[in-house]
């Protein structure tokens, strides 16, 4: 373990703030978007029985993972059914893999989509949203992904052993909490290029939640149970003064479990209304419930027209997805619920 943290500590920790923070991340000149809507793209409903246009109207919102010395981002991609307002689409998980991180090419159909299936009452017609993913030990993805029928959300579990054929596991508790739950991300450690989902003190953990975060744990990765209590909550005139929401997967560092999420604000002058930006928060290795930092300022926000445009024209940048590639961590993020870029701290 204290070689891994020791790779962690020389590499893209950001200087001040108790050397804890990731950063700083910056757009790459060129590239950004780096999944855009195709509408070429066809697959065959299951549910439907027709051909469907499955991205055509927004890609969006994305896990990552490094797989074989590539990227992988799994992305949510929405087709151009149903109601033209936001949530109002079937979305469902597509794939796409890069040498670089900016260059994608991508699979021709999704990888996770609703189907007739035993989780069809929880993701149909709404589908499969919002992903973030973790690897086990034994190479085993474990993707946690939010699960919408126009009515409530779950937040649900699927593994694979190649990204590419999926076993959907159901939500993630037998016994959940009251109303909708989704935003779920497995605390993971890192070595070399890969993150690896983390045990502490025997335990795997998960950070969830959107409006309060929370946390739960688990024995397999796939069966979790709630533990009572907030950890994050909403910050009057702050960037996260309406709520904030689970982001990416967060990281069991030498400083503390390192937890990227995103705040939704009301309140904070600085920001529009209904801006998703992105902050940090420093929680401790040997008790997750236990906050010990926490960014007053987001680290990452809308700028760019392609954060500020789209479907949520508010602005959004929703950080999903962070892997370590080569000598840069790289944060995949959804820009305005409509397109899915990055942003690479070297």
């Amino acid at each position: 373990m204290k070689a891994v943290i020791s790779i962690f500590a020389v590499s893209g920790l950001l200087a001040g703030a108790g050397n804890w923070m990731l950063g700083p991340f910056v757009r790459p000149a060129a590239g950004n978007p780096v999944i855009a809507p195709r509408k070429e793209s066809t697959f065959l409903c299951p549910l439907r029985k027709e051909l469907v246009h499955w991205e055509a109207l927004h890609t969006f919102n994305p896990a990552a993972v490094v797989r074989n010395g590539k990227i992988y981002v799994l992305y949510r991609a929405e087709d151009d059914t149903g109601a033209m307002m936001i949530g109002g689409h079937t979305s469902r998980i597509g794939l796409a893999e890069s040498s670089d991180g900016s260059h994608f090419t991508r699979r021709a159909e999704p990888v996770l989509f609703p189907a007739e299936d035993s989780q069809r009452d929880r993701e149909w017609p709404g589908g499969c949203e919002d992903p973030r993913i973790a690897e086990a030990e034994d190479g085993t993805y474990v993707l946690t992904y939010t699960q919408w029928n126009l009515k409530s959300t779950d937040a649900a579990v699927a593994t694979s052993p190649d990204l590419i054929h999926w076993t959907k596991r159901g939500p993630i508790f037998s016994k959940p909490p009251d109303g909708s739950y989704k935003s779920a991300g497995i605390v993971q450690r890192r070595v070399g290029d890969r993150l690896i989902a983390a045990k502490i003190d025997g335990t795997y953990w998960m950070y969830w939640g959107e409006g309060t975060i929370r946390l739960a744990r688990s024995a397999n990765l796939v069966d979790w149970t709630p533990v009572e209590g907030d950890v994050l909550k909403p910050r009057p005139g702050k960037f996260d003064s309406s709520f904030p929401e689970s982001g990416p997967p967060p990281l069991l560092t030498d400083r503390g479990i390192l937890v990227i999420y995103n705040g939704k604000n009301s309140s904070d002058p600085q920001l529009a209304v209904g801006t998703y930006a992105a902050g940090q928060a420093l929680f401790d290795a040997k008790d997750p419930s236990h906050l010990l930092e926490r960014t007053s300022q987001p680290f990452f926000q809308p700028e760019m027209p392609f954060e500020k445009s789209g479907q949520y024209a508010a602005g959004t940048t929703f950080t999903e997805g962070l892997v370590h590639f080569g000598e840069a961590w790289f944060l995949y993020y959804g820009c305005a619920d409509s397109l899915v870029g990055v942003a690479v701290a070297r």
